[in-house]
């Protein structure tokens, strides 16, 4: 069995997914034995005060912090862009690395990442919290194969960050053989529709700046079913994930699903999906 040291690397510290996951660690699931027993920030300043806070041992020095720990999370939840720097500076060391959402800003950033986790036999995974919710315990019911349609909703306060949230519930389900995309609207409210492997579809509802639960409807032959998400325990269910990986040792999530959400976005994001359906 691994020991159980856990160090946090992020941009600056303060952060919510910071805070709550260090929570869970200790409260909800201190079952486990695991322990947050360092970070590490690109704001130093910043990170500083984070672990002065909330009683993290601080370590200016990636070496010195490397002896002290077994796995990291490099979380940067809002800043996806320092991903890749903060895993070529991770990845080295070959330990368990989760890697917060959104995994990076970009298709080709996200290949780089695997392939330095591949240079160093390094064990990655990345996730939104939105693959571990009752839409998926449902799907597992019934079997992806099952899955004809599916519709997600999501909110948050923009596209760019939270529409990933909602593209994880349907691939996490219809599995990553996304086939062509196209999006409608280009505001606080947009569909993005979905063909995917064996003519199944998908509708993804991103609204911003508003009061939107996550939630999903799954169709099968059978019948379309409604699945809210259960908010309460989202980050709970995550963070137990994450555990579950660092003690295997080895990724639970197949990378190419990883690699089908990037793409999604990164087509999303682009003038001609607004135009037309767009080859992923």
């Amino acid at each position: 069995m691994m020991n159980k040291r856990i160090g946090f690397v992020d941009d600056h510290l303060d952060n919510f997914h910071a805070n709550i996951f260090l929570k869970i660690v200790r409260e909800d699931l201190v079952e486990r034995g695991f322990t947050i027993a360092g970070c590490l920030a690109i704001k130093a300043r910043q990170g500083r005060a984070w672990a002065g806070k909330n009683g993290v041992p601080y370590f200016s020095d990636l070496d010195e912090m490397n002896a002290a720990v077994d796995a990291y999370m490099i979380l940067a939840p809002s800043n996806p862009e320092v991903h890749l720097e903060l895993c070529e500076r991770v990845l080295p060391y070959g330990k368990p690395t989760y890697i917060d959402k959104t995994f990076a800003p970009d298709l080709k950033t996200a290949r780089r990442i695997f392939a330095l986790a591949d240079r160093y036999k390094t064990p990655v995974q990345t996730t939104s919290a939105l693959r571990y919710t009752d839409v998926q315990k449902y799907v597992g019911e019934v079997g992806r194969a099952a899955v004809q349609h599916m519709i997600a909703w999501g909110g948050g306060r923009s596209f760019g960050e939270y529409a990933i949230h909602p593209v994880e519930l349907v691939v996490s389900c219809m599995g990553p053989k996304a086939q062509r995309l196209m999006r409608c609207g280009s505001g606080r409210q947009s569909q993005l529709l979905l063909d995917l492997s064996g003519g199944r579809t998908a509708v993804i509802n991103v609204y911003t700046q508003s009061d939107t639960p996550f939630a999903a409807a799954v169709t099968t032959q059978a019948g379309t079913r409604y699945i809210p998400v259960d908010h309460a325990r989202l980050f709970v269910d995550a963070m137990a994930a994450i555990l579950d990986f660092f003690e295997a040792g080895h990724p639970t999530i197949d990378r190419a699903e990883t690699l089908a959400i990037r793409r999604i976005l990164d087509v999303a994001t682009s003038p001609r999906a607004l135009k037309r359906f767009v080859s992923l």
